[in-house]
């Protein structure tokens, strides 16, 4: 990408040294972005207990809710709503699969990465396309750039990292508007994201097991290995460890590109020991596909041999959806493909009984 992340990052650690931690908060969504960084505006004096907050912030919502679509015979639809509440206001657009409405279907909640949008974030991953041919609702949600100039989720700010607060709670209730909504399977609802979209789906799978049954993490980092900026800036170098103390036993899937620069390799490896830990079993394997990248996938099972996480290591791909399509960003159409695998984990990992 460029400029150069290393660059950006460089920038975002001296500027965290000399105080500036709005020019360090936009060099850090720069960097995760591969765009330059804008120049920040003059910001009013805050408190330094709130100063990790003064890009992500929240607009009150002055407009009518969207008119609520309802499922329909006919072919498959990608509809826009809104959805406001006690966290706050955002778009998304939902893809509702032909014959919608007969009988409860999985949904699929997409977070996209920084820079993007629902529209770009679907065109990349092709997620419609297997909603469209096996049965499925797709949500994504969409950053606004009112909260984010970069439109990034707020995955290293303290106080958007727990059930009940900031963005996690918006996501929520966001998913379960639209299950109020439509026929969804309560037992089969997932969540994935890319990079900072990666991130936040972690956080919404420790945050809520009750909702999310299982969570897909692309080339994005684990709960709480970051807080603040300087520790924001080290998790993305592939320094820190995850602070929880043991495993959240959230069934997870991880791809990670063993080339990716923009968040170190090294974060898929916490993700998927935040989630599996190290009880149990590991069952490693190398695969190649013709004319494509060769991959690691790594299985963690639990004692009684059921899968708690998949780890896929693409070799040679750099911060880009494996397996994804040209006609969205940050997408590598050599890989594996990422939709399908995660697909196929969700659907083999219903909501476990008493979550």
């Amino acid at each position: 990408m460029t400029p150069d992340f290393q660059q950006l990052m460089r920038n975002a650690a001296r500027l965290t040294r000399s105080g500036d931690l709005q020019a360090a908060t936009a060099a850090i969504q720069a960097a995760l972005a591969g765009t330059a960084p804008a120049p920040a505006a003059p910001m009013p004096t805050r408190d330094m207990g709130d100063v990790i907050d003064v890009v992500a912030r929240e607009v009150p919502d002055t407009d009518a809710p969207a008119p609520r679509t309802a499922d329909a015979p006919g072919p498959g639809r990608f509809v826009a709503g809104s959805h406001s509440g006690a966290a706050g206001h955002r778009d998304f657009k939902l893809y509702i699969p032909p014959g919608a409405g007969g009988r409860a279907l999985p949904l699929v909640v997409m977070l996209h990465g920084c820079t993007q949008n629902p529209d770009d974030f679907a065109a990349g991953t092709a997620m419609n396309e297997l909603a469209e041919a096996q049965g499925f609702y797709v949500l994504y949600p969409a950053q606004s750039q009112q909260a984010n100039p970069q439109r990034c989720w707020s995955w290293f700010k303290h106080n958007h990292q727990a059930r009940g607060r900031g963005e996690p709670a918006l996501l929520a209730g966001m998913t379960r508007e639209v299950m109020a909504d439509h026929t969804v399977d309560a037992e089969r609802v997932y969540v994935a994201g890319l990079s900072a979209g990666g991130a936040m789906a972690a956080i919404l799978g420790d945050a809520y097991p009750d909702l999310y049954a299982a969570v897909g993490v692309h080339s994005g980092l684990a709960t709480g290995i970051a807080t603040d900026l300087p520790s924001a800036l080290g998790a993305m170098k592939g320094g820190g460890q995850p602070l929880r103390a043991g495993a959240s036993g959230v069934a997870t899937i991880v791809f990670h590109g063993d080339a990716d620069t923009t968040v170190h390799p090294a974060n898929g490896q916490h993700v998927v020991m935040a989630s599996a830990g190290t009880a149990g079993s590991v069952e490693v394997e190398r695969l190649t596909a013709p004319g494509g990248r060769a991959a690691t996938r790594s299985v963690h099972r639990a004692p009684d041999g059921a899968v708690l996480a998949e780890h896929w290591l693409v070799h040679g791909t750099a911060h880009a959806w494996s397996g994804g399509s040209g006609r969205g960003s940050y997408t590598d159409a050599r890989g594996p493909d990422a939709s399908a695998e995660m697909l196929r984990f969700f659907l083999d990992h219903p909501r476990r009984p008493g979550h």
